[in-house]
């Protein structure tokens, strides 16, 4: 700093909370632990293309998240024997897009309108438990006085 310059003022940082290392896990068992796996391509995104006789019709899982909670959309319950389980759908699995409708950053109530309104639905989605999980965390949600992180 020059002579004569007064310090600039100091921007508050904020860190997300800090997250420990996965449980300890014997080493011959890791490549079976989901915290462990090492299996990168669970984690690519895949298509899904779920047919339905009706829009009344139920889709066979349940979302959570969307823009009004800082988080995308993510399936969050999927049902035993339904098409989705079928075909793969999981829980924690993040709906990037449906029908070519980009899903990352919609409100909740949008999604399930494009979700319901549709017999045909074709979706990209990707495993991302990371995200799912942060859904569930309270300190998420927007709250007009309190400090939000610096991007």
């Amino acid at each position: 700093m020059m002579r004569g310059q007064e310090a600039p003022e100091s921007i508050p940082q904020y860190l997300p909370p800090y997250e420990g290392p996965p449980p300890w896990c014997p080493p011959e068992e890791r490549d079976k632990h989901p915290d462990y796996c090492s299996d990168l391509e669970r984690f690519l995104p895949r298509n899904i293309s779920l047919q339905r006789n009706k829009t009344s019709e139920q889709l066979g899982f349940n979302i959570r998240g969307g823009k009004e909670h800082n988080c995308g959309i993510f399936v969050s319950k999927v049902m035993q024997n339904s098409e989705a389980d079928r075909l793969g759908l999981r829980e924690g699995d993040q709906i990037l897009s449906v029908n070519d409708t980009n899903l990352e950053h919609i409100d909740h109530g949008e999604a399930v309108k494009i979700l319901k309104n549709n017999t045909s639905i074709w979706m990209i989605v990707k495993y991302f438990p990371y995200g799912y999980n942060k859904t569930y965390d309270k300190g998420r949600h927007s709250n007009p006085g309190s400090p939000q992180p610096t991007r």
